[in-house]
């Protein structure tokens, strides 16, 4: 592929994590490898699922369950922290051609690790590696840093009439 580049998804509409797997889901139809490591999430996705119909897919989670209504305990900042050693080691690494760093804006948001060594491990990540940034709220530095941005605006959403995520669509 060449250069790798970075790509943020954020903002509050819906779509971001989306957005990341359907590029997925394209990159290893083209016969490319990619990593896609969930930030926050340790629940049970539907798109946990494509890892047995996708071989050169691999998704992770760092989360335990959504805390995103509560503080974070001492056991989700490890989890987060432990998640963002194994992207150091991915990305270091440069064994798959895409890697999505799902929910890192919201981590940082929770400041979970630090602003500076997240940058520091994407900057010196393998060169031709592709980096696929998601989360609402991506700091200025995210966003500075980034050869691509896509901000995901809410225009209406049926959360607002109680409707809530449903498998196969938000979960």
């Amino acid at each position: 592929m060449g250069k790798g580049y970075v790509q943020v998804y954020t903002g509050n509409g819906k779509g971001k994590t989306t957005a990341a797997l359907g590029l997925s889901v394209r990159a290893v139809c083209a016969g490319k490898n990619v990593f896609f490591g969930q930030f926050i999430k340790g629940m049970e996705y539907s798109e946990l699922k494509c890892v047995n119909l996708l071989s050169n897919l691999t998704i992770e989670q760092f989360g335990r369950d959504c805390f995103i209504h509560n503080d974070p305990t001492k056991a989700d900042i490890e989890c987060a922290r432990e998640g963002l050693e194994r992207m150091r080691e991915v990305l270091g690494k440069g064994d798959h051609d895409i890697v999505v760093l799902d929910e890192l804006n919201i981590a940082l948001l929770y400041k979970l690790f630090d602003l500076d060594e997240v940058i520091n491990i994407i900057k010196n990540r393998a060169p031709h590696v592709e980096v696929i940034i998601t989360g609402r709220y991506a700091p200025e530095e995210i966003i500075d840093m980034a050869d691509l941005v896509t901000e995901m605006k809410e225009v209406k959403h049926y959360y607002t009439q109680g409707v809530m995520a449903r498998e196969g669509i938000e979960k």
